[in-house]
């Protein structure tokens, strides 16, 4: 059953899901999706697709893998033959975008986006962790350059559209904020150490369409969600001391929840009754949340709270009935999507920063050492394949076409079954 997103124009990713929902209900077949944005078409980490990699390695169903210059965080994403991916040239103190051909890998254009002084970072953090958008039309980058947050859009053949910076931004761990897209506005999370805000640019002109102060003025890094939740467009970010609803064609707050903790960094997951939210910084917590409150809804929408293997960097996925989610140290667990009962707890292979993907009935946990490990969901753990790449990651993966695209410190590999 496809479900609308409530607008009179509605969005690229509604536009997508109901096409590809009416092609399988045809075929039986999952079609190729595009992945657009951070963590795919549905900004969840899920793919629809049922011919995705299960094993490989270094050398194994690795179609091609491609040298990209300098360094980044941020993932790759996908849109028909394009890839688009954004990284940082330290000692030139450029920030780059890459268009790479699908296909072969072979990079057919970089532009240098900004150059400017690098940022203080943490020691986890990169000068490109921000993952890029794109429309199908432009793709939209955001950076920091030196006090104030960057947002560049771009066309296919690497022209600049046009560039802003629409606010300003002060954080001792640098910058992450990864834009989406929702109807004609690149929407942006500004929160950092100082007057915090979201705001919304008009994906055309660059020009600001509306701008939410963020309350308690604290650096946090979480890319928001939009569904269609009671009612409403729910636009749901967890981050500045608290989880907030906003109307994101209005930037109008609907409900907040205060706390647990100061920072975040994963994003909320949403299995079409409840929010799942894991943070953070300095305590970690993972609550489970009734979203169609009004106003503060601190005492009355968290249903089920725990401090134990919770993510601060890794953002979960909800599958079926389950949440899944890994910790930063490696504890994968699968709790019950409704109570937040813990189903299954497994200690995986090393530090986890990449966040949970799903396909073919399957979750995929990437470590930082690029050790993936799948595993079928259900009441006990149970591992498929686990696959060693040979080269470090701190990217999340990107899906699209039956191919699985991992961004190594080094190069960007396509995993996936070789042409014939």
């Amino acid at each position: 059953m496809v479900k609308f997103l409530k607008s009179s124009t509605p969005n690229m990713i509604t536009c997508l899901s109901l096409a590809m929902a009416l092609v399988t209900g045809l075929s039986g077949v999952a079609p190729a999706e595009n992945w657009p944005g951070w963590r795919g078409p549905r900004g969840d980490g899920t793919s629809r697709e049922k011919n995705v990699p299960v094993t490989w390695s270094g050398t194994k169903n690795v179609v091609w893998k491609t040298a990209i210059p300098g360094k980044g965080h941020a993932s790759p994403i996908v849109w028909e033959q394009h890839i688009f991916l954004v990284t940082a040239l330290e000692d030139k103190k450029q920030r780059l975008l890459l268009c790479l051909e699908r296909e072969n890998g072979k990079i057919l254009w970089q532009r240098i986006v900004l150059e400017a002084p690098t940022e203080r970072l943490h020691k986890l953090n990169s000068y490109a962790s921000s993952t890029p958008v794109t429309d199908g039309k432009k793709v939209y980058v955001s950076f920091l350059d030196r006090d104030k947050m960057f947002i560049a859009a771009y066309d296919f053949g690497g022209g600049k559209v046009w560039e802003v910076r629409p606010g300003v931004f002060a954080s001792m761990h640098g910058y992450s904020s990864s834009p989406i897209l929702w109807k004609n506005k690149v929407i942006v999370n500004g929160d950092h150490d100082g007057p915090a805000y979201i705001v919304a640019l008009d994906c055309d002109t660059g020009q600001t369409i509306w701008k939410t102060p963020r309350p308690n003025v604290t650096r946090s890094y979480c890319t928001p969600i939009i569904h269609y939740i009671d009612g409403r467009n729910q636009m749901v970010l967890s981050g500045s001391k608290c989880v907030a609803s906003y109307d994101p064609d209005t930037g109008r707050q609907h409900w907040i929840i205060d706390g647990p903790t100061e920072q975040y960094v994963a994003s909320l997951v949403y299995n079409g009754e409840l929010l799942f939210m894991t943070c953070g910084f300095p305590k970690r917590f993972m609550q489970l949340i009734r979203p169609d409150g009004r106003g503060n809804v601190t005492n009355t929408h968290v249903l089920w709270q725990t401090d134990r293997d919770c993510s601060y960097v890794p953002s979960p996925v909800a599958f079926g009935p389950y949440f899944l989610v890994v910790s930063d140290s490696g504890v994968a667990t699968c709790l019950n999507g409704k109570t937040g009962r813990r189903i299954w707890r497994q200690r995986l292979e090393g530090r986890h920063s990449a966040s949970l993907v799903t396909a073919n009935g399957l979750v995929y946990f990437l470590s930082d050492k690029a050790v993936c490990t799948v595993v079928r969901p259900g009441p006990e753990f149970k591992m498929v394949a686990r696959n060693q790449l040979g080269e470090a990651t701190d990217a999340s993966p990107a899906i699209s076409n039956g191919k699985m695209f991992l961004r190594g410190i080094k190069h960007l590999y396509c995993i996936g079954a070789a042409s014939k």
